[in-house]
């Protein structure tokens, strides 16, 4: 182990890397995998009402998050973004706390549906299920690190389908004129639930949309998780020189149906499932670490046991918390009657929200 924490192959050395660095990348593609895959089982097993896949996705989602600082920038992340959150810091227990809903659940206290995470401790916010409302969140935290003169960075993440949203143009062009620290991240993998690309857009890259707002765009393969390295580096190094946003467009694949509720098979055939195996994140780069000697049989063994205990223990710690207490359940949602002001304080002062130390 000591030897490998010095070592720096060829491959790491060309991306400014240690071999380490390659190894923590792969397990992080390998665990986001595994509890995906272990979301579609409890849920198949009437244990999880919901399921919303990153598979496909995880390759880019490291690549491109492994530059954000953990403690200093923040990631405005989308229900996909399981090897997001995972790679800035949040844990397979916080994950499957918010596959059951349960008390301790970062994200919301289990009052979202699965795939909506967030965590204070990481700053990784909080969404909402309407598609590309992040982006404006993304853009006010840049807009709030340049005014208070912070060295911070805001990256979000999206789907393709969002990039069509009027949220999407209102973000890039607020960035834009303002050259915020923010960068934006389509992850496109075809399509929209059901709806194909070439029915969303009349363009094929959506990173051509960003030169109407006055920065970059980027298309990298979100199969190549170090080419989404790169990509992810040199915008967040751009928007640290304070040269304003960047838009990467990540071409991913999506292995899985959209979610749990969805059945991909009415509308992609046979064939294209198959081929769209080929672009799987997770083998493309363990064949690519295998052959720079990073990686060998038994690190790869020890990884993938390392993984499966992990998950494992996220889903039996996760399943024995306690579900939230229906008594809480406007918390956060109206205001509430604070005692140490009194409800007879003039100009109705005596009503608070909820801190967060009371509820989530």
């Amino acid at each position: 182990m000591a030897e490998a924490s010095i070592r720096v192959s060829d491959l790491a050395a060309a991306h400014g890397l240690r071999d380490e660095d390659l190894l923590r990348m792969y397990r992080l593609v390998a665990l986001a995998r595994a509890i995906d895959e272990r979301m579609w089982v409890l849920n198949r097993a009437g244990k999880a009402a919901f399921v919303i896949s990153g598979q496909g996705h995880e390759g880019a989602q490291v690549g491109i998050v492994s530059s954000l600082r953990p403690g200093r920038d923040w990631l405005v992340p989308y229900y996909r973004s399981i090897a997001g959150v995972l790679t800035f810091g949040m844990t397979p227990r916080d994950i499957l706390m918010a596959q059951f809903a349960r008390a301790a659940d970062p994200s919301s206290g289990g009052r979202q549906m699965p795939g909506h995470y967030g965590s204070a401790e990481h700053n990784i916010l909080t969404t909402s299920s309407p598609v590309a409302t992040q982006l404006l969140h993304a853009v006010g935290i840049a807009l709030a690190a340049k005014t208070l003169g912070r060295d911070q960075v805001a990256l979000t993440e999206l789907g393709e389908g969002s990039s069509n949203q009027g949220d999407f143009h209102e973000g890039l062009n607020f960035a834009g004129v303002h050259r915020l620290p923010v960068v934006f991240v389509v992850e496109n993998n075809g399509y929209a639930i059901s709806v194909p690309m070439s029915l969303q857009s009349p363009i094929p890259d959506l990173a051509d949309r960003a030169a109407a707002y006055g920065f970059p765009g980027v298309v990298v393969d979100g199969s190549d998780v170090l080419a989404c390295y790169r990509a992810g580096r040199e915008a967040l190094e751009r928007a640290r020189r304070g040269e304003g946003p960047t838009l990467i467009e990540a071409k991913v694949t999506r292995l899985t149906a959209h979610s749990s509720d969805d059945q991909q098979t009415k509308y992609r055939s046979a064939e294209e499932l198959q081929a769209e195996r080929e672009r799987d994140p997770l083998p493309r780069f363990r064949r690519q670490l295998r052959d720079a000697g990073v990686l060998d049989e038994p690190r790869e063994a020890e990884i993938a046991a390392d993984v499966k205990a992990a998950v494992d223990d996220a889903t039996d710690w996760a399943e024995s918390q306690p579900e939230p207490d229906p008594a809480t359940a406007y918390r956060h949602v109206f205001a509430e009657p604070d005692p140490a002001i009194g409800p007879e304080a003039a100009g109705g002062a005596g009503v608070r929200a909820a801190t967060p130390a009371e509820g989530v």
